[in-house]
Protein backbone atom coordinates (compact mmCIF):
# COMPACT_ATOMS: atom_id res chain seq x y z
CA UNK A 1 0.00 0.00 0.00
CA UNK A 2 1.69 3.80 -1.15
CA UNK A 3 0.44 5.48 2.22
CA UNK A 4 2.43 2.67 3.92
CA UNK A 5 5.77 4.17 2.67
CA UNK A 6 5.00 7.34 4.46
CA UNK A 7 5.69 5.83 7.48
CA UNK A 8 9.17 4.86 6.92
CA UNK A 9 11.63 7.25 7.81
CA UNK A 10 12.50 9.28 11.25
CA UNK A 11 10.55 12.07 13.09
CA UNK A 12 11.09 15.12 12.31
CA UNK A 13 11.08 18.28 14.35
CA UNK A 14 8.93 21.24 13.59
CA UNK A 15 12.25 22.96 11.89
CA UNK A 16 12.83 20.47 9.62
CA UNK A 17 8.87 20.10 8.87
CA UNK A 18 8.89 24.17 8.05
CA UNK A 19 11.94 24.10 6.26
CA UNK A 20 10.48 20.78 4.67
CA UNK A 21 6.99 22.17 3.61
CA UNK A 22 8.09 25.89 3.13
CA UNK A 23 5.78 26.90 6.22
CA UNK A 24 6.88 29.06 9.19
CA UNK A 25 6.86 26.82 12.45
CA UNK A 26 4.11 29.57 13.69
CA UNK A 27 1.64 28.48 11.31
CA UNK A 28 2.24 24.80 12.03
CA UNK A 29 1.66 25.21 15.34
CA UNK A 30 -1.45 27.23 14.39
CA UNK A 31 -2.51 24.01 12.09
CA UNK A 32 -2.08 21.68 14.92
CA UNK A 33 -3.74 23.64 17.61
CA UNK A 34 -6.56 23.63 14.80
CA UNK A 35 -6.43 20.16 14.90
CA UNK A 36 -5.78 19.71 10.84
CA UNK A 37 -2.62 18.09 11.37
CA UNK A 38 -1.13 16.09 14.70
CA UNK A 39 2.37 15.42 15.46
CA UNK A 40 3.66 11.60 15.88
CA UNK A 41 5.21 12.41 19.25
CA UNK A 42 7.18 14.50 21.31
CA UNK A 43 10.57 14.13 22.03
CA UNK A 44 11.97 13.65 25.49
CA UNK A 45 12.75 17.51 25.61
CA UNK A 46 8.92 18.04 24.58
CA UNK A 47 9.35 19.08 21.10
CA UNK A 48 6.71 18.11 18.29
CA UNK A 49 8.00 15.21 16.09
CA UNK A 50 5.88 14.83 12.91
CA UNK A 51 5.73 11.49 10.49
CA UNK A 52 5.50 11.89 6.56
CA UNK A 53 1.76 11.66 7.08
CA UNK A 54 1.55 14.58 8.67
CA UNK A 55 4.09 16.49 6.04
CA UNK A 56 1.90 15.31 3.39
CA UNK A 57 -0.78 16.32 5.12
CA UNK A 58 0.89 19.98 5.55
CA UNK A 59 1.98 20.05 1.96
CA UNK A 60 -1.54 19.50 0.93
CA UNK A 61 -3.03 21.93 3.57
CA UNK A 62 -0.56 24.91 1.87
CA UNK A 63 -1.68 24.05 -1.23
CA UNK A 64 -5.31 24.64 -0.42
CA UNK A 65 -4.70 27.73 1.74
CA UNK A 66 -2.84 29.48 -1.25
CA UNK A 67 -6.16 29.21 -3.10
CA UNK A 68 -7.96 30.34 0.26
CA UNK A 69 -10.02 27.80 1.18
CA UNK A 70 -11.17 27.97 4.21
CA UNK A 71 -9.74 25.98 7.46
CA UNK A 72 -13.03 24.38 7.87
CA UNK A 73 -13.34 23.03 4.47
CA UNK A 74 -9.36 22.09 4.72
CA UNK A 75 -10.57 19.88 7.88
CA UNK A 76 -13.69 18.24 5.89
CA UNK A 77 -11.27 16.89 2.85
CA UNK A 78 -8.09 15.57 4.98
CA UNK A 79 -11.21 13.76 6.54
CA UNK A 80 -12.05 12.45 4.02
CA UNK A 81 -8.47 11.67 2.55
CA UNK A 82 -7.64 10.17 6.05
CA UNK A 83 -10.76 7.94 5.94
CA UNK A 84 -9.54 6.18 2.70
CA UNK A 85 -12.25 7.29 0.80
CA UNK A 86 -11.31 9.05 -3.01
CA UNK A 87 -11.35 12.80 -2.19
CA UNK A 88 -11.56 13.59 -6.24
CA UNK A 89 -15.41 15.02 -5.43
CA UNK A 90 -14.71 16.59 -2.20
CA UNK A 91 -11.71 18.40 -3.48
CA UNK A 92 -13.23 19.18 -7.07
CA UNK A 93 -16.48 21.10 -4.64
CA UNK A 94 -13.75 22.78 -2.50
CA UNK A 95 -11.79 23.97 -5.84
CA UNK A 96 -15.29 25.08 -7.48
CA UNK A 97 -16.96 27.09 -4.36
CA UNK A 98 -13.69 28.87 -4.35
CA UNK A 99 -13.60 29.81 -7.78
CA UNK A 100 -17.14 30.79 -8.16
CA UNK A 101 -16.28 32.80 -4.49
CA UNK A 102 -13.70 34.63 -6.33
CA UNK A 103 -16.36 35.52 -9.40
CA UNK A 104 -18.23 37.16 -7.51
CA UNK A 105 -15.42 38.82 -5.90
CA UNK A 106 -14.39 40.22 -9.20
CA UNK A 107 -17.70 41.16 -9.99
CA UNK A 108 -17.97 42.95 -6.99
CA UNK A 109 -14.47 45.30 -7.60
CA UNK A 110 -15.52 45.67 -10.96
CA UNK A 111 -18.98 47.82 -10.47
CA UNK A 112 -16.52 49.32 -7.10
CA UNK A 113 -14.43 50.53 -10.46
CA UNK A 114 -16.90 51.69 -12.49
CA UNK A 115 -18.52 53.72 -9.12
CA UNK A 116 -15.31 55.53 -8.83
CA UNK A 117 -14.33 55.70 -12.24
CA UNK A 118 -18.18 57.65 -12.48
CA UNK A 119 -17.22 59.79 -9.55
CA UNK A 120 -13.69 60.70 -11.04
CA UNK A 121 -15.19 61.33 -14.42
CA UNK A 122 -17.89 64.16 -12.45
CA UNK A 123 -14.90 65.44 -10.81
CA UNK A 124 -14.45 68.98 -10.65
CA UNK A 125 -11.06 70.43 -9.08
CA UNK A 126 -12.28 73.00 -6.49
CA UNK A 127 -9.67 75.23 -7.53
CA UNK A 128 -7.89 74.91 -4.08
CA UNK A 129 -4.33 75.50 -2.70
CA UNK A 130 -2.19 72.50 -4.62
CA UNK A 131 -0.24 70.63 -2.12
Amino acid sequence: MASDNYSDGPALKIGQVAKNTGLSVKTIRFYCDQGLVVPSCRSEGGYRLFDQHAVADLVIIRALRSMDVPVGEIRKILDVRRSGVCNCATLKNSIQGQSASIERRVSELLVMKEELDHLLAGWQDCGGVKS
